[in-house]
């Protein structure tokens, strides 16, 4: 069974107060997008590696890919207009059986995220990395809280999110065809009637999206050793 892993890498840093794509800013010396596609590269049931990249950001993240000699990264494809354009183009572009498709900016993933989504996936079509939430949730009206909602049946959705991958590259064509705009690839698959096993996540597997992200993960990877 061949695996692949296709990574979003578009982006901006607005909200990382950063003049250019998050994805290039350092952590511990080393680039976001390196941490990110070091945990696939070493991972081993990922074969493949597909970087989907805005055309600005191609020669850096190539140039990151060759410094580190990463060697599962069979393409760099154009990002498009979107998050959704951006992973169908790398969709497009895998080859193999099951696809894993992973947010660039989610750099703290692990083995044991990855491997529990591939498992899910096999087992049961299609799976999600998701933590439950820890806040207590309301629904709101007006600016109000209307209701309170059962915490016991929430999750936060992280990625990796995956799936077989003829299975969602058809859902994925299909919503580019309907004009659905998903948030992420489980949205695509809820719209078609596809179940997605919700997997076991990490509350450290954080999506680095403001300078506190930052901190946070610096003090993620003090932990585990990474110098």
């Amino acid at each position: 069974m061949k695996i692949t892993a296709v990574i979003a890498a578009g982006g901006s840093g607005t909200r990382m107060r950063a003049d250019r794509n998050k994805l290039l800013l350092k952590i511990r010396g080393r680039e976001i997008i390196s941490f990110t596609i070091a945990a696939f590269e070493n991972n081993k049931n990922i074969d493949d590696i597909i970087i989907a990249a805005s055309e600005r950001d191609e020669d850096d993240i190539r140039d990151i890919v060759e410094k580190y000699g990463f060697g599962k990264v069979k393409h760099i494809v154009r990002g498009g207009t979107s998050r959704q354009s951006s992973v169908l183009n790398g969709l497009r572009a895998a080859r193999g059986d099951i696809v894993l498709i992973h947010d660039g900016a989610r750099a703290l993933v692990t083995d044991g995220e990855i491997d529990a989504s591939i498992n899910d996936c096999i087992r049961f079509g299609a799976a999600a990395a998701g933590v439950k939430c820890k806040d207590t949730l309301k629904s709101a009206r007006g600016g109000f809280i209307a209701d309170t909602i059962d915490r016991e049946k929430t999750y936060m959705i992280q990625t990796p999110q995956t799936f077989y991958l003829s299975k969602i590259l058809e859902l994925h064509e299909r919503a580019a065809s309907e004009h659905l705009d998903a948030t992420d690839d489980c949205m695509i698959a809820e719209r078609y009637g596809v179940k997605v096993k919700i997997s076991e996540g990490s509350y450290d597997n954080i999506k680095l999206t403001t300078p506190i992200d930052m901190i946070v993960a610096e003090k993620i990877l003090e932990r585990r050793g990474v110098i």
